[in-house]
C-alpha cells in the first residue's frame, strides 16, 4: 500500500471529520447560550428560521417548508416543534384549505425571544476571539460545499 492511500484513509486527512468536530465544537460553545434561553439547538435553528419568517412572511409557513429549509424530516420536527409550542414560543395550526399542512408562527414570547439572542451572541462571539472575517469567508465555503453535495 502506498502512503498516498494510507494517508487518504488517515483520520486527519477526513473533511467529514473535521465538518463532524468542528460542527460539535460550535454546538458545544453555544450551549451556554441556549440553556439561559431553554433551548436546544436544534429548536434555536428552528427559531432562527422562524424569525426570519416573521420578518419576511413564506408563501407557504408549513413544517414541510421548514423541514426543507433546515435539512430535517417531520419525524425529527414533529417533537421539536411540540416542545416550542409547549413552551408557548410558536403557534401550530392546521390549513384550512388542506389540513395535512400545519402552518407555523411564533407567539409573541417567540417573538420577543429574538431580542434576547442578539445580545448573548455577540457575547459568544467576542469571548471566542474567532476572527469574524474568517467566519464569514468559512460560512460562504461551507455554503459551496453544501450547494455541489445537494447534487449527489
Amino acid at each position: 500500500m502506498s502512503d498516498l492511500s494510507s494517508d487518504a484513509l488517515s483520520l486527519d486527512s477526513q473533511l467529514c471529520f473535521k465538518l463532524y468536530a468542528a460542527s460539535r465544537a460550535v454546538i458545544r460553545g453555544y450551549k451556554p447560550m441556549l440553556e439561559q434561553l431553554g433551548l436546544t439547538y436544534p429548536q434555536y435553528l428552528a427559531m432562527l428560521v422562524l424569525w426570519e419568517w416573521h420578518a419576511t412572511p413564506p408563501a407557504q409557513p408549513t413544517v414541510t417548508a421548514l423541514g426543507e429549509r433546515l435539512l430535517l424530516d417531520s419525524g425529527t420536527l414533529t417533537p421539536l416543534l411540540k416542545r416550542l409550542e409547549q413552551m408557548a414560543l410558536v403557534q401550530r395550526c392546521r390549513s384550512v384549505l388542506d389540513e395535512r399542512e400545519v402552518h407555523l408562527s411564533l407567539s409573541p414570547a417567540g417573538v420577543a425571544l429574538r431580542a434576547q439572542v442578539l445580545p448573548i451572541k455577540t457575547r459568544l462571539l467576542c469571548d471566542s476571539g474567532v476572527d469574524l472575517t474568517r467566519l464569514d469567508e468559512l460560512r460562504d465555503g461551507l455554503d459551496q460545499l453544501l450547494t455541489q453535495l445537494k447534487r449527489l
